[in-house]
């Protein structure tokens, strides 16, 4: 199925207050890493995501509506954030909510047709992509990385729980 750019914005626009939500407020304890080193916890995960507002999405539209496939993507350092434990959650969570909405207003100022969704982008590693790909796995993406935090605050009680893990699907991945 083909992107819609309005289904798009409807999941993509939620994100940033569905993290506040999840996340704005909880003790320390539940915004660490559980699922080892070199892992994402909830906080390194939405630096990802900011970094990916300013440096992956909009700006891999922009190349592609302006190139094609003439000109392959910027590669995308997934760990290319570095807030500062200065740098406050809620902060962070601000900045998220601002860059995410001036991205979408964006988008929808596009205008994208079927004709722009199907244009030929570059990956630097997957090769060729459409403007409509790139779209879906924004979604898709934005959709892991809650999977994946609500993935590691569950790993928190996974001892906790008893024998009710054998219920919890979430704990038995």
């Amino acid at each position: 199925m083909d992107p819609v750019v309005s289904e798009a914005i409807a999941v993509l626009e939620r994100t940033p207050s569905l993290l506040r939500g999840l996340l704005h407020g909880l003790p320390a304890e539940w915004l660490q890493k559980f699922e080892g080193e070199d892992t994402f916890g909830p906080r390194e995960v939405v630096g990802h995501l900011i970094h990916g507002e300013k440096t992956d999405w909009v700006p891999r539209m922009k190349r592609i509506l302006e190139h094609g496939d003439s000109r392959p993507f910027e590669p995308f350092d997934r760990r290319g954030f570095d807030e500062p434990d200065s740098v406050t959650l809620a902060d962070m969570l601000d900045e998220f909510q601002a860059l995410r909405a001036a991205n979408l207003v964006f988008l929808d100022g596009l205008q994208l047709t079927e004709t722009q969704l199907a244009l030929p982008g570059r990956h630097p590693e997957l090769g060729p992509v459409t403007l409509g790909q790139l779209l879906a796995t924004w979604v898709v993406h934005d959709l892991n990385h809650v999977g994946q935090i609500v993935r590691v605050m569950s790993a928190r009680y996974d001892a906790a729980v008893g024998p009710w893990k054998a219920y919890l699907g979430i704990l038995n991945r």
